[in-house]
């Protein structure tokens, strides 16, 4: 007889999200497989094959679809909606929402829910998306918190967001950290080194930055960093393009600095943890984050990391990292001068950063995160 719990996770994001929620509920799900737990992944479509097979590699692990290919519109519908059927179908014992979102009815069908909030960046900081898109998260936010059992906040940042914003008891709220992918803690050869110095065409010395290039993210204050930093030093950013892209490259070209710039688009997964390790220094200049996982790959391959100021950032990167105000430019500079190699102290910022990182490796995670489902299972009459 099978008594493993049957889980049932919202794996939307997991199949179609290369970072970001999607690196986080692909690798929750990787450690939570260790578990004696069937984990059901619901989605609305296969997602990309890549994504995908990054979780499928357990028996435990079951991709569950709706029946019959649908439109656009019946897919947001059946995530919002009509999946919780296929759960009561499929005799999934608890629901987790794994990117801030539960179906609507879940609860009166019986169903307990977990739901992982990232962050309130969207009530913080609305001017950074377009005022119908706000409206829209809000409401979404106010309808999960109604149908949630229980919440996980992935920072003590976004914790007290949740409390103050959505007016949420704190007894409602597990402050459970994230982790980053296993691969990132692996050691990198010198010929996957090289091969993506030459399939870049990067220069000997970089600066990096992961994640999506955006005015929230603030990469302008690291371009606006350069002139001050040694000539051989380039910037190099990861992520899609984006109308804030633009911005940087004019900036880029009206100061002459278009040489020392370089920007990826379309970078597979699989190249990220050889750019990490051919880096010198990571730069993460946030205005505003819920956590911030690429700080934790970085320190995670050995760099010394310099980000900002005034939200959870501090709470990733630990005391070793170096923060200055979101605006800057002359405080990033040093920053990062001082990160990069010849510094004394750039050794022992390192390894007292790796110390610190310690908190958030996965399957520390991954119990809390399983301890939480069969403690709300308990409670259940």
């Amino acid at each position: 007889m099978n008594d493993k719990l049957i889980i049932g996770l919202d794996a939307k994001r997991i199949v179609r999200n290369g970072t970001g929620l999607g690196s986080y509920g692909r690798t929750l799900v990787n450690d939570l497989a260790k578990r004696p737990l069937q984990l059901r992944l619901y989605a609305p479509d296969a997602g990309r094959d890549d994504l995908r097979q990054q979780v499928m590699d357990h028996d435990n692990v079951q991709l569950c679809l709706p029946k019959r290919p649908l439109p656009l519109v019946g897919k947001a519908l059946w995530r919002s909606r009509g999946m919780v059927a296929d759960l009561q179908r499929d005799g999934v014992q608890l629901f987790h929402g794994l990117s801030g979102e539960l179906p609507i009815g879940i609860r009166r069908r019986g169903i307990p829910t977990v739901v992982t909030i990232h962050d309130l960046i969207f009530m913080r900081h609305p001017e950074f998306y377009h005022w119908a898109d706000v409206q829209i998260y809000k409401w979404k936010f106010r309808q999960t918190i109604r149908e949630a059992d229980h919440i996980i906040a992935i920072s003590e940042c976004t914790k007290r967001d949740i409390m103050e914003l959505g007016d949420v008891d704190e007894r409602r709220i597990s402050l459970i950290y994230q982790s980053a992918a296993h691969r990132f803690a692996a050691e990198v050869t010198a010929d996957e080194r090289q091969r993506v110095c030459q399939k870049y065409g990067l220069p000997k010395r970089i600066i990096l930055n992961v994640g999506s290039i955006e005015a929230r993210k603030n990469m302008l204050l690291a371009v606006k960093a350069l002139p001050y930093l040694p000539e051989d030093v380039g910037l190099v950013m990861v992520g899609r393009h984006t109308p804030y892209t633009d911005t940087i490259v004019k900036y880029a070209e009206t100061h002459q600095l278009t040489h020392c710039l370089h920007i990826l688009h379309g970078v597979p997964d699989e190249d990220l943890p050889a750019l990490y390790a051919v880096a010198e220094a990571f730069v993460y200049p946030s205005v505003y984050e819920g956590f911030g996982i690429p700080i934790i790959e970085a320190i995670r391959q050995g760099l010394p990391v310099v980000a900002c100021s005034g939200s959870c950032l501090e709470e990733a990167g630990g005391p070793d990292c170096r923060y200055v105000a979101p605006g800057d430019v002359q405080g990033m500079a040093d920053a990062l001068r001082k990160s990069l190699v010849g510094d004394a102290e750039r050794d022992a910022r390192i390894i007292g950063s790796q110390q610190y990182i310690r908190r958030f490796e996965g399957n520390t995670v991954a119990s809390q995160v399983y301890d939480l489902y069969q403690e709300l299972l308990r409670k259940r009459p």
